[in-house]
């Protein structure tokens, strides 16, 4: 018998009044994109309201737990700037916010069910994870079992699983704020499991309690879940209990690369999670911004938003519902504009680390450096590679002197660095506005475009024939030294 003083207590509660929303992942490893996607429309449907948003750990299925990941759930939020209002670190009027330590709430909501003639005690020994439980509609045994017999193998220590009793006649119909009314004969839903039979719940009973008792108004999911929306609805009638709005989001696809093929996301194919993305040189707010338009659309031409932003505009009517694509060239084009946008300052402290990576000279002051990638730099992790050459000169052949455009040879561009190697030693200021002075008024002297003089000094001092910069800024970056030493490293060995 459910402890119906309880059960009141329990009730009496539940928030009401605003827009309450929940992100309730399942602590199972890194944070894909679907997942990031869910976590920001249910953040942003929240924020864009005045209401609430919740944090919710989704723990009951022990066998998949990964250690670790729940700190991977709190760190993506707060670097995507996803804060919650109530959750298991801050604390709330509903909790406790982790489904594991509310274990006694389901039994007493399940044992209330039964009391309705909702759900039943099942002996038949078929138990999974998923809520199932493997049988064929209506061959279940222990349906048709009275409640006095039931309650007596139950008290005799039997061990049982508690299974929705689904209705056999007529149908269900539930109305998603995406994809609109969809009916579903009650004939075809399976009698779910609720709880297992080690007294923890399924995730799809465990997720309609905790959202009534939590006082959630939306409910955002991925639309793999669009065939569960009715056994949640029958639950909720069930109980009498108002029946949130239901916002399922199409699947995120990604074009195979091996086979061309379009197909969801997923890590095990070596699709990239949050932290991959970060990892590989993208920018958090580049990433939140591409993630909110996979599948959402603000209207007219306009792609770069901020957070706050995208909160003030965010419209669940805006939610498509095809499958979203995510293209990786189209983030790299979002995280190259994120880049461009940042103050001098913002984007070297961001390019720092990258560009110390090989760049160890302390003599070398790495804002500067930044200031030539800024404009040139697309994701972050391209940096180390492109200024190397900064700290170690590299083994370069000597027909990178030939340059068609330049009009320069190999005998001309020695001819070049040697006539040029007295005039920068001679040089009192060593900045962009006397280097640059000192090469044109060479290429004057000699009757030739600037270019002449400016290709041969590039590579002697870089090795490279492309460069973040030209040849004015490495050299003052490299100092006078350090370029005089390249300009005579080039003459002796070429």
């Amino acid at each position: 018998m459910p402890d119906l003083k309880w059960l009141e207590d329990m009730e009496k509660r539940i928030p009401h009044g605003g827009v309450r929303t929940r992100f309730a992942p399942s602590p199972t490893g890194y944070m894909h994109v679907g997942n990031l996607r869910t976590a920001l429309y249910t953040w942003l449907i929240a924020r864009h309201a005045g209401g609430k948003f919740i944090l919710r750990i989704e723990d009951t299925d022990q066998g998949r737990l990964v250690e670790g990941a729940v700190d991977v759930i709190y760190r993506t939020l707060a670097e995507c700037g996803l804060d919650h209002d109530e959750g298991p670190d801050v604390g709330g009027p509903v909790g406790p916010y982790i489904q594991t330590e509310r274990r006694g709430f389901y039994k007493e909501y399940a044992e209330l069910l039964i009391e309705k003639g909702g759900a039943y005690r099942c002996f038949c020994g078929k138990d999974d994870s998923d809520g199932e439980g493997g049988f064929e509609k209506t061959d279940d045994p222990c349906r048709s079992l009275s409640r006095e017999e039931a309650d007596e193998r139950a008290k005799a220590g039997e061990s049982y699983v508690i299974r929705q009793k689904m209705p056999r006649e007529g149908s269900t119909t539930f109305h998603d704020a995406v994809y609109g009314d969809i009916t579903v004969e009650n004939k075809e839903l399976e009698d779910q499991i609720l709880i297992k039979s080690d007294g923890l719940p399924t995730y799809n009973f465990a997720n309609v309690i905790d959202d009534h008792l939590m006082g959630i108004t939306h409910v955002v999911r991925g639309a793999e879940y669009l065939s569960s929306a009715p056994k949640y609805n029958l639950l909720y009638r069930s109980f009498g209990w108002e029946v949130p709005t239901y916002v399922h989001c199409s699947s995120v696809m990604v074009t195979d690369s091996e086979t061309g093929a379009a197909r969801k996301m997923s890590k095990r194919h070596g699709d990239p999670s949050y932290e991959d993305l970060i990892a590989a040189g993208y920018l958090t707010p580049a990433v939140v911004n591409y993630v909110a338009l996979l599948g959402w659309s603000p209207g007219g031409e306009r792609e770069i938003y901020s957070l706050s932003e995208l909160a003030q505009i965010f419209d669940i009517h805006g939610v498509s519902k095809s499958p979203a694509v995510f293209d990786m060239n189209k983030l790299t084009y979002f995280n190259a504009e994120y880049l461009r946008a940042m103050s001098p300052e913002e984007f070297a402290a961001a390019a720092t680390p990258y560009i110390r990576q090989t760049v160890k000279s302390p003599a070398i002051d790495p804002a500067q450096i930044a200031a030539l990638l800024q404009q040139r730099t697309e994701r972050l992790t391209e940096i180390p590679e492109k200024v190397d050459f900064f700290d170690a000169l590299p083994d370069y052949s000597p027909e990178l002197f030939i340059h068609k455009k330049s009009k320069t040879d190999i005998p001309g561009s020695l001819e070049t660095l040697k006539g040029l190697y007295p005039v920068l030693e001679g040089l009192t200021d060593w900045d962009d506005e006397h280097i640059l002075a000192a090469l044109t008024n060479m290429a004057e002297a000699e009757g030739v475009k600037n270019a002449r003089i400016m290709w041969p000094l590039r590579v002697a001092l870089t090795g490279r024939a492309v460069t973040p910069g030209g040849a004015v800024e490495i050299a003052r970056i490299l100092g006078r030294d350090e370029s005089l030493r390249r300009i005579k490293f080039a003459l002796e060995n070429n």
